[in-house]
């Protein structure tokens, strides 16, 4: 029996959806499985993340190899397996620097779909700034309305200056860890000469930034910084056994501890980092080179601190998503 509807007084709600967005990053992969009531706000139910280097050797011909294409398809394959078990009704992907990059991209996409049942869009480096930044204003809630923001990836480096969400300027670099760490670090542990080599490019692309694209970034602005580099250096300051994305969230580096850690990591080997309380192992290898990153901005763009998000392009995703379905 079909009853009238009320619009005005109608007791039909919104049935909740579920909803899953996956991150396909230059050095990790990240599901996050949320449900929404159809409003602006969801609950998460599963994140997960997963290092599969997909930007390894992808220079110097800017190829993606065998090996890290089987190891981001199977991720992308169980990604979908765990969505699917959650419910989800869409699965949406995002593919960034890496695959923006690679000449062999539309094969890896082909992979993605046929053994994977997956979808990846790519995205440019002004749109993943874009999404990072509602990523990390929805997990900083107290951040003011105009800051800069750090995003440090396995390919590239996002900055931008925002108020509110509205992007005033913003550049994507090619300083990525994974791509530093191949090309400049080849001693376990890094000799100086190599840390200087990293920290010479990342602060030559910093300043061009800051006096280019960033229009000279004025003073006073506040830096937080997202991804994976910013969210492992809170964790090894707060020792986070096992990892608290509450905790990390919020948490401030300043450009000396930010120092006083690198310089600590950079000087054991690589069997050694991996054992550090708070630092995934599988990140081990590519955190000297995020570190120098990090640092280098902090200095070339005049910050002496910085506020971590654990939030960012994941979430953004989602976020940019959930109010699309709502147009």
């Amino acid at each position: 029996m079909a009853f009238p509807i009320d619009n005005h007084q109608s007791s039909i709600v919104n049935l909740p959806t579920r909803l899953a967005v996956i991150d396909v990053g230059t050095n990790t992969v990240r599901l996050l499985v949320a449900e929404s009531d159809g409003g602006p706000t969801y609950r998460t139910l599963l994140t997960a993340q997963e290092i599969t280097r997909l930007g390894q050797g992808l220079l110097p011909v800017r190829e993606l190899q065998a090996e890290p294409i089987r190891r981001t398809v199977r991720a992308l394959r169980r990604y979908r397996e765990l969505a699917e078990a959650q419910g989800a009704a869409t699965i949406l992907a995002v593919g960034t620097s890496a695959l923006r990059e690679a000449t062999n991209r539309a094969a890896f996409l082909a992979t993605a779909r046929d053994k994977a049942d997956i979808e990846v869009t790519v995205i440019s480096g002004e749109e993943e700034a874009r999404l990072g930044l509602l990523g990390v204003r929805a997990g900083l809630m107290g951040a003011p309305a105009r800051l800069a923001m750090m995003d440090i990836g396995g390919g590239s480096t996002e900055l931008l200056v925002a108020d509110g969400e509205t992007i005033l300027a913003a550049v994507s670099t090619g300083l990525g860890v994974v791509k530093l760490t191949e090309s400049c670090l080849h001693t376990d542990p890094p000799l100086p000469a190599e840390l200087e080599t990293v920290r010479r490019k990342a602060s030559e692309r910093f300043a061009r930034a800051r006096a280019a694209e960033l229009r000279g970034m004025p003073p006073g602005d506040v830096l937080v910084g997202t991804a994976g580099t910013v969210t492992s250096l809170a964790a090894v300051d707060l020792a986070l056994v096992p990892y608290d994305p509450v905790r990390v969230t919020g948490h401030r580096l300043s450009r000396v501890r930010t120092a006083e850690m690198l310089d600590r990591l950079a000087s054991l080997p690589l069997a050694d980092r991996r054992r550090v309380p708070g630092l995934e192992p599988a990140r081990a290898d590519v955190i000297v080179a995020g570190g120098v990153i990090c640092l280098a901005a902090m200095d070339t763009l005049g910050f002496s601190e910085l506020t971590v998000s654990d939030g960012g392009l994941r979430e953004g995703i989602l976020l940019d998503l959930l109010r699309r379905r709502r147009v």
